[in-house]
């Protein structure tokens, strides 16, 4: 204990070196990150614009290609006008060339020294289809000789040589370009490459920091490790006596409130005969009213006459629908109590087979309302207190039977899993459902939701709720209004044996 407190400066302090530490590696890491992210962006830049001239590339290349095949099947044709071969090579190449030169143009929007060699090229182009016209006309009329003295002219040769001269420097053009984007695109792998060994070379300082850091802080740690255990063995010694003190506080409310709802009951019973008798009188006096106003109509007035057969009987028939509701509440608040000091009673129970036993006691209200009631896949015993686990399971059945939708048949399902040494059920129905800001406060006492027009005090939630607690364990629902409720009771495997005082 003396320890402790010389420790604690020193705890702190080392506290802080670690907090300042995570926070450096942590800005580190997020601005390492933030430079990869930046770095990877422009090599994806990059990569586009090498793949974007490669692209214009082919597609130059393409056009180059398609002009010499058109002129080897015009040669073709004029050695051989009858192949048709050669005339389907040449249509297909004459027909593939606009597609193409749209494709370069498309290609080369953002270019202005491309385009204005496209524009040229298309001049040429021009030329040399209608001179490869001219000469397919010549073929037609069978002047083959005519066809080959136009295909030697100069102007024709020129124009071929135009044409390669000009995809020749369009090409030049994008290697030009390739070569400096595949240098911006090394250079941007070398600074990526950079920045992660940068990182690297941090975030290895950090931990090395760090671990120093640990290790003196495990050592303090150590120093301090008998304090605490002094303190742990007082600490254990408080929370039992506090365990005690709650435990015999809760006890001393649960006798408190049955006290009370017992004592509450005697002038709820005198009230309730009095009012019997007040109803008798009143039968009485209603009696002698009608008499008078039979044998002496000037006699009686018109208040008596309405304090007799309407005033009084109102009234006594508030006081009887009062003191019946108290007395439901006062069941209500005795039936907690008891639950309160029941003694739980440990047995492996077989939930499907409860289920089902609910079920057959419900079966008259069942076939009333047309709801069907089921037990979806494999429900997972227990060891718990049956009569609880009975009376939590058959109050959510009954609620979910009374608040059903009108006009559609009713579907309870009962489902069922284990997780580790905790089990969980789950009852869902289809009825009106529960808005999600009432999900808490229908477990509280007397408190209902939605409209009340459903007999009840608002006191099943509650109880259920409240044995749930003392079987170790927790209610929740999930509803939307409209669209039924599913209520999951969490519970142990296995609870101990309880031993309460009476």
């Amino acid at each position: 204990m003396a320890d402790t407190p010389a420790a604690a400066p020193i705890n702190r302090s080392l506290a802080r070196r670690m907090t300042a530490l995570m926070a450096l590696g942590f800005i580190a890491l997020l601005l390492v990150g933030y430079a990869a992210v930046r770095v990877m962006q422009r090599n994806e830049l990059h990569t586009a614009m090498v793949e974007h001239t490669y692209q214009v590339q082919r597609a130059v290349l393409n056009v180059r290609r398609l002009v010499e095949e058109s002129e080897a099947a015009r040669r073709g044709l004029m050695l051989m006008p009858e192949r048709g071969t050669t005339r389907a090579n040449f249509l297909r190449a004459r027909q593939q060339m606009a597609p193409a030169l749209v494709r370069i143009e498309e290609l080369t929007r953002d270019n202005p020294a491309q385009r204005r060699y496209l524009q040229g090229l298309r001049l040429q182009l021009r030329s040399l289809l209608a001179r490869q016209d001219r000469t397919l006309a010549l073929l037609a009329q069978g002047d083959q000789r005519g066809a080959i003295v136009a295909y030697a002219d100069d102007a024709e040769v020129r124009d071929i040589v135009t044409i390669r001269n000009v995809l020749d420097r369009m090409a030049r053009i994008e290697r030009r370009l390739m070569a400096s984007r595949d240098a911006e695109l090394r250079a941007s792998q070398s600074a990526f490459y950079t920045l992660i060994a940068l990182g690297a070379v941090v975030l290895s300082v950090v931990a090395v920091i760090s671990t120093l850091t640990i290790l003196s802080y495990t050592r303090d740690l150590a120093r301090s490790d008998e304090a605490l255990r002094v303190l742990n063995a007082g600490l254990e010694d408080m929370v039992a006596t506090r365990t005690e003190d709650l435990t015999r506080a809760n006890e001393e409310i649960q006798r408190f409130a049955y006290i009370v709802s017992h004592d509450l009951r005697s002038p709820l019973v005198n009230v309730m005969g009095f009012t019997a008798e007040l109803e008798t009188a009143a039968s009485s006096l209603r009696a002698l009213v009608e008499r008078v106003e039979a044998d002496a109509p000037a006699v009686a007035s018109e208040e008596a006459r309405l304090a007799a057969t309407e005033d009084l009987p109102e009234a006594i028939g508030f006081i009887r629908t009062s003191t019946q509701k108290m007395d439901r509440l006062i069941n209500a608040i005795l039936q907690l109590s008891r639950q309160g000091r029941r003694a739980l009673t440990p047995e492996k129970i077989d939930v499907a087979a409860l289920i089902r036993q609910i079920g057959d006691t419900l079966s008259h209200r069942l076939s009333e309302t047309d709801t069907e009631l089921s037990v979806d896949g494999v429900l997972p015993e227990v060891v718990s207190d049956r009569l609880a686990l009975d009376q939590i399971f058959s109050n959510l059945i009954e609620n979910a039977v009374k608040y059903l939708r009108s006009g559609v048949p009713g579907r309870i399902t009962v489902t069922g899993r284990r997780a580790r040494d905790r089990v969980f059920y789950t009852i869902r129905d289809n009825g009106r459902g529960i808005d999600p800001r009432d999900h808490q406060r229908v477990f509280d006492l007397f408190r209902r939701s939605g409209a009340q027009d459903r007999p009840g005090e608002g006191i099943g939630l509650a109880t259920v709720r409240a044995l749930v607690f003392r079987l170790g364990g927790t209610i929740d629902v999930a509803s939307e209004l409209g669209q039924g409720a599913a209520f999951t009771v969490s519970l142990p495997l296995v609870i101990a044996k309880q031993e309460l005082n009476p």
